[in-house]
C-alpha cells in the first residue's frame, strides 16, 4: 500500500469561494459608483461628499474595503505559500501583510468615519 504524506494546509474551496464571494462584492460596489455616475453626469466633489454624508454608502464602501483586503489576504498568502519555500521567511512575509491589511483598515475606517467629520 502507498501511504500518502499530506502537507499543506487544504484552504481549497472555501479559499475559492471566497474569493469569489469577495470579488462580487467588489464588482457590486464598483456598479454601484458606475450607476451613480451615470445618474449624475459624473461625480464632481459635491456629489462625492454627498454621497458619503449618507451611512450608507459609508457602510458600502466599508464593506467594499473589508471585502478587497480579505481577497488581497487570501490571494497574498496563496503567493507565499506556493512560492517562498523557507518557512521562518513565508511566516515573515504573511504576517508582514497581515499588518498592512489591518493598517489599511485602521485608515479606511478613520477616512470613513474619522475626526474630520
Amino acid at each position: 500500500m502507498v501511504a500518502r504524506i499530506i502537507v499543506g494546509a487544504h484552504y481549497g474551496w472555501k479559499d475559492w469561494l471566497a474569493q469569489r464571494a469577495t470579488a462580487v462584492v467588489m464588482a457590486l460596489y464598483t456598479l454601484l459608483l458606475l450607476g451613480i455616475a451615470l445618474y449624475e453626469g459624473g461625480i464632481d466633489y459635491a456629489t462625492w461628499t454627498g454621497l458619503f454624508a449618507h451611512p450608507a454608502f459609508r457602510i458600502a464602501t466599508l464593506l467594499f474595503g473589508l471585502a478587497l483586503l480579505w481577497h488581497a489576504w487570501i490571494g497574498m498568502r496563496d503567493i507565499w505559500m506556493d512560492y517562498v519555500k523557507p518557512a521562518g521567511l513565508r511566516l515573515t512575509l504573511e504576517a508582514a501583510t497581515v499588518l498592512v491589511l489591518v493598517a489599511y483598515l485602521a485608515w479606511l475606517v478613520e477616512v470613513l468615519w474619522g475626526s474630520a467629520r
